[in-house]
């Protein structure tokens, strides 16, 4: 597969996945009224489902956005620069605010998959922060290099 087909592929999957989150949220409190008629233990706990989760969809349309600003810089065959390393610190944080949140849920319903989630969420947030170190060194290669020429 060429690398310019992975590369639209990947831009299409990221919108859908951005404006599809944000349908998801909006709707969150009626898709769950509705979800009451299939799981009733869920009517007990409506109020913090709602908000728990309504707050992890807006965490999770953030860092897709986050992800959206940087593929841009991708399209424009322009990666190194500091906007990229604001945008990876962002969802370094964001992630690990949806950990955090997760395990918050916890105290709600355990369950492994949640572990399991917020071990995922852990990891993403310690990777961004790191490859956001990593940008921001290349960008003051690729600034003092622009320089020199």
């Amino acid at each position: 597969m060429k690398k310019e087909s992975i590369i639209r592929i990947t831009k299409y999957l990221l919108d859908f996945m951005f404006f599809a989150g944000i349908i998801v949220t909006i709707t969150l409190p009626f898709s769950a009224k509705w979800l009451i008629n299939y799981l009733p233990d869920l009517e007990a706990r409506y109020t913090e489902y709602v908000i728990l989760y309504f707050v992890l969809g807006v965490l999770a349309i953030a860092v897709l956005g986050e992800l959206r600003k940087m593929f841009r810089t991708v399209l424009a065959d322009n990666c190194f620069v500091y906007d990229n390393v604001v945008s990876l610190q962002r969802m370094g944080t964001y992630s690990f605010m949806i950990a955090l949140i997760s395990l918050v849920r916890t105290l709600l319903c355990m369950t492994i998959a949640m572990l399991v989630v917020i071990l995922v969420f852990i990891i993403a947030g310690l990777f961004s922060k790191v490859l956001a170190f990593v940008f921001e060194r290349a960008v003051n290669y690729k600034e003092e290099n622009d320089l020199t020429i």
